[in-house]
């Protein structure tokens, strides 16, 4: 932990507290996530800080190793509004981490160079509904075929994050080699936003939407990476996007917890302070407990990552249970919020339906679970 990155780590803070958080009542922060108006004066004034992507590699100092970056991230997510402020939020930071790995140099110029500056907004599209492919990769049913010069892609996409205003998409598609991720303008009149979802969650850009691709021309150059290694590419990016999740969101449920605490310690009921009525006091308690909880597990799994190895198990376990912890924080600050936990006069009752849905996204408990109860039974048989 250098000085530098302690710097770094503390600029973000006061950043977020002092210019991000007073935007939180902006009208411009709707169901959909905040307006492109928003997002414009968030990038411009963390452009201004020098606070845009900072845990890239920039002039003078090397990228920040993930456990660093599980700092930095801690404290922009403070408020919903501080990933989106500084570049780092989903799915652009993902999109990020798998063009910088798998893109060649045309590609990263075109594409990653823009996003990585906050100048563009990307999608990742794979979740397909339908009975497509989710949870499991293997129902894919987007396809793309061959064509004179490159390929042409039909299927239907939904649950997009951020498809409304974003300039180009990874595409997930299966081919006769195997599924194989592609790039694309998002501006194509092939490609069509269906609607956007009404979803629990709204503190992304652009929402969710459904989306059709209806014989959509991609060309060989456009290929991201090798035909039929998309489904190992998804994993590069992944595992790290898991747990730049239970980064961000750590630092929102910290602030619902001392939002809570302040609340507990001035609010009267019954002659006490409601602090001192052990039902709320332990909450608290189990609130930082929780909290310490995810924090550990995040920056265990983030040293695992830092080594080199692909930490698919690792990132699945942090990612239940962070997911699972900071529900269970959020759910504690709205009770003891009481009446005024259900209002949206603070930023807990939007945290609260965050946290919800970050335990259905980047893969649901159970199927974490699953795939961890598959790796023990190979443990089990490899040893026989």
């Amino acid at each position: 932990m250098t000085e530098s990155v302690d710097a770094l780590v503390e600029r973000t803070s006061a950043f977020v507290r002092g210019r991000v958080i007073p935007l939180e009542q902006d009208p411009r922060w709707g169901g959909h996530g905040p307006s492109p108006e928003l997002v414009e004066e968030l990038r411009s004034a963390a452009g201004a800080a020098d606070l845009v992507a900072p845990h890239l590699a920039r002039s003078g100092r090397a990228a920040l190793s993930m456990r660093d970056t599980a700092r930095l991230f801690r404290a922009a997510g403070y408020s919903p509004l501080g990933p989106v402020a500084l570049n780092i939020a989903a799915p652009d930071e993902g999109n990020m981490h798998l063009l910088e790995r798998v893109a060649n140099d045309a590609q990263k110029a075109e594409r990653l160079v823009p996003l990585a500056r906050g100048e563009a907004r990307s999608v990742f599209l794979m979740t397909e509904p339908d009975n497509g492919a989710g949870s499991d990769p293997s129902l894919l049913k987007t396809r793309a075929e061959r064509a004179p010069g490159g390929w042409r892609i039909s299927g239907r996409k939904w649950l997009i994050t951020g498809a409304t205003g974003a300039r180009f998409a990874i595409i997930m598609a299966a081919t006769e080699a195997g599924a194989t991720m592609f790039l694309s303008e998002m501006n194509r009149d092939e490609i069509v936003i269906e609607r956007v979802l009404d979803t629990l969650d709204s503190a992304l850009p652009g929402g969710h939407a459904v989306i059709s691709l209806n014989g959509l021309f991609v060309a060989d150059a456009d290929v991201l990476g090798e035909v039929g290694q998309g489904l190992r590419y998804a994993q590069i990016r992944l595992a790290p996007a898991r747990l730049t999740h239970c980064m961000r969101w750590t630092g929102a449920a910290q602030r619902a917890h001392d939002i809570a605490a302040r609340y507990a310690c001035e609010r009267m009921a019954f002659g006490k302070p409601l602090i001192d009525h052990e039902g709320v006091g332990f909450m608290l308690a189990d609130n930082l407990i929780d909290l310490k909880t995810a924090e550990l597990l995040t920056d265990w799994c983030a040293e695992i990552l830092d080594a080199g190895a692909r930490g698919s198990q690792e990132s699945s376990m942090a990612k239940v249970a962070v997911s699972e912890a900071l529900y269970r924080v959020a759910d504690r600050c709205v009770q003891i919020l009481g009446g005024l936990g259900v209002t949206r006069d603070t930023i807990v009752e939007r945290v609260f339906r965050e946290l919800r849905a970050f335990r259905i996204y980047d893969g649901p408990s159970e199927v974490h679970r699953w795939s961890i109860a598959n790796k023990i039974k190979r443990d089990i048989a490899a040893q026989r």
